[in-house]
């Protein structure tokens, strides 16, 4: 890109691998392009993988809209384990027996009683800011705090792999806020045992999904013209006291 030119705008999507921070992705990106205004729309934590919503110039000003959109993710829980964190990264607080006999038909009935709208209280590691300050600041102090519930609404939850005796996997439709860390506890107690998160893939965010993404591996080694040239245009925000639209 010339000096002067306008700078790109418009989103790119990314398959961020375990391991890796979303602001690495930033931080990547930005030693291939350069000095370009840009900004991720929901963080994924270093564990997860998956789609990664990336906006570059204009595109910054639509984060909201993204942020607000249904998600899929394909989730491994880990029965018999209970960590402080919600995954396995974290340190084991206590151990439970996996009830004997637990069945396809049962895990299933389970899940369809987790289906539509409901409360739920975000962990300790999470984003979310008590008093200004992200609770997982304060959960690695060994701090917890009150935390209010928050609506969310569950539209689909599929049992994908039923691997016991201490292992299952599934896929969740879900709305925004909903954090599968927790979802994996609930369904643990209802189970009648603890369960932590082992692998999480957020697969798609409202109509985008992760097949369509760029190999966040790869960033690294692209020149900053593949980077925009991969760029796609996205929602649309309203200009000017008219309140007409401009494309991003």
């Amino acid at each position: 890109m010339s000096p002067g030119s306008p700078q790109p705008s418009g989103i790119l999507l990314v398959d961020k691998p375990s391991g890796p921070t979303s602001y690495d992705i930033l931080r990547w990106l930005k030693r291939v392009v350069g000095k370009q205004k840009m900004g991720h729309c929901g963080t994924l934590d270093p564990l997860a993988s998956g789609l990664l919503i990336v906006l570059f110039g204009k595109a910054t000003k639509t984060q909201d809209l993204y942020l607000k959109e249904r998600k899929t993710y394909v989730c491994r829980m880990k029965l018999g384990m209970k960590t402080n964190s919600g995954d396995c990264t974290g340190e084991i607080i206590e151990e439970k027996p996996v009830p004997s006999g637990i069945t396809r038909d049962a895990v299933e009935k389970i899940f369809f009683g987790f289906l539509g709208k409901r409360e739920q209280i975000p962990p300790m590691f999470s984003a979310v800011k008590k008093d200004g300050v992200p609770l997982y600041k304060l959960a690695r102090k060994g701090m917890t705090v009150e935390r209010k519930p928050r609506a969310i609404e569950i539209f689909s939850l599929d049992l994908a792999a039923f691997q016991l005796p201490d292992e299952l996997e599934f896929r969740v439709h879900c709305s925004h806020g909903t954090y599968v860390r927790t979802l994996v506890e609930d369904i643990g107690a209802q189970l009648g045992t603890v369960a932590t998160m082992k692998a999480l893939v957020r697969e798609s965010i409202g109509p985008f999904h992760v097949r369509e993404a760029l190999s966040g591996l790869k960033i690294k080694d692209m020149t900053p013209n593949e980077v925009f040239s991969a760029l796609r245009q996205g929602k649309t925000v309203s200009v000017g006291s008219i309140g007409g639209q401009e494309p991003i």
